[in-house]
């Protein structure tokens, strides 16, 4: 995948792409619905993606310490 091809692939079809990946190690938390204005609203839901490369504690792990990242350097 070429990045000026990025474009033509929508977010689920790259977020499959990377969790088809074994050298990715990460997470990938998106909106569950697509954001196409300014307005973020009330209340958003997301969804979190991550492959065989983590088990759901390492992944809870790892998210927790962005969390506490971006408290700490108010990102």
């Amino acid at each position: 995948m070429q990045s000026p091809d990025l474009a033509f692939f929508t977010a689920q079809e790259l977020i499959e792409e990377l969790m088809r990946r074994k050298t990715f190690l990460g997470v990938v938390v998106h909106s569950s619905e697509d954001w196409k204005d300014g307005h973020w609203g009330d209340e958003r839901t997301f969804k979190v993606h991550f492959n065989e490369n983590l088990e759901n504690s390492q992944a809870s792990r790892l998210l927790t310490r962005v969390a506490d990242y971006m408290d700490l350097n108010a990102c």
